[in-house]
């Protein structure tokens, strides 16, 4: 019989698992990185989103022996996870399970990494408008012999005015209010009262700038929906001061309002963030970061805070 393509068995090569490596060593993760992927995200009150990610899917070879991993089917289950079911803590072991089961021979530590963008509607301060905002979220999930982790990360934009700068202002103030109505001239209420409306008044205001909190938290027991809302809420009512979206004359007020009233230094950023996330029992470790990116300065002003749980984060990271 001559061979056809029914007949014939073509054996390919599997370079990865039949030959031994030049030199033996264990790694600590083998994968891939910047996989595109769509993601389905529920949100803590029912909304549901579909986000563009970038997956990083990872698990160690502890064989020395052996060449590589099974490449293929880490992108395959981790494409069959994400188009059967919203991001979830229990969603994410399962994967995970699936990785190592599918390199029992290979591997006993597993991760996965996602990174996209939820998309908020947040309201504004007075008027009866709202917007879209979005919010960089990372999640990533571990599985290994001491048994799953999750963390999630997110990104927050907010205002910060600088104190020392306010109270100079105030200072300039004071002394063109002396010049002004100098001593021994009689007080009309009417004309301190242009005065203060008017840019010769006002003549200094102090510096404020867009900044950012870079927040991790894990949690003490996997989240049975994942608390984007509750923890992006959780640091935007500490902090006061969010970046707006649909903005109205008197939002824009109320929001210069909320700066006067909460002149913060970085490091007055990186408290409020901290005893936030200290008094939220689902959460058992933190790392937060207030970056101000400095309308003065040509560098930033950054504070970092941790729990300082035993074992847990480091201040560098």
């Amino acid at each position: 019989m001559s061979p056809t393509r029914e007949n014939v068995v073509r054996i390919m090569p599997d370079i990865a698992n039949d030959a031994r490596p030049a030199a033996a060593g264990q790694l600590a993760w083998v994968g891939m990185g910047e996989v595109e992927a769509p993601v389905r995200l529920v949100l803590s009150d029912g909304a549901q989103q579909t986000a563009p990610a970038k997956v990083r899917a990872f698990v160690n070879l502890h064989r020395p022996d052996v060449r590589g991993i099974h490449m293929s089917r880490l992108y395959l289950h981790l494409d069959r996870h994400l188009a059967a079911e919203p991001l979830s803590a229990a969603g994410l072991r399962r994967l995970l399970r699936d990785f190592l089961d599918s390199h029992a021979d290979l591997s006993d530590r597993a991760m996965v990494e996602i990174r996209f963008e939820a998309m908020l509607r947040r309201r504004a301060l007075v008027s009866d408008n709202s917007g879209w905002k979005a919010y960089p979220v990372t999640l990533t999930a571990t599985l290994d012999r001491a048994g799953f982790e999750l963390e999630m990360s997110v990104q927050v934009a907010y205002s910060s005015t600088c104190p020392c700068s306010a109270a100079l202002a105030r200072q300039l103030i004071q002394e063109q209010f002396r010049a002004d109505f100098p001593p021994g001239v009689s007080l009309d209420a009417d004309a301190v009262l242009r005065w203060l409306g008017s840019e010769q008044g006002i003549m200094a205001t102090p510096h404020s700038q867009r900044s950012h909190a870079d927040v991790r938290v894990r949690f003490a027991h996997a989240p049975a929906s994942l608390p984007v809302i509750d923890l992006v809420d959780c640091i935007e009512d500490a902090l006061k001061t969010p970046v707006q979206t649909a903005v109205k004359r008197e939002d824009e007020q109320a929001f210069a309002r909320l700066n006067g009233q909460n002149l913060m230094f970085c490091e007055d950023a990186a408290r409020r963030m901290q005893s936030a996330l200290d008094a939220d029992e689902r959460i058992s470790d933190f790392w937060v970061r207030a970056s101000h990116y400095e309308s003065l300065h040509a560098h930033d002003a950054v504070a970092v805070a941790v729990k300082g749980v035993e074992g847990g984060y480091r201040p560098n990271g």
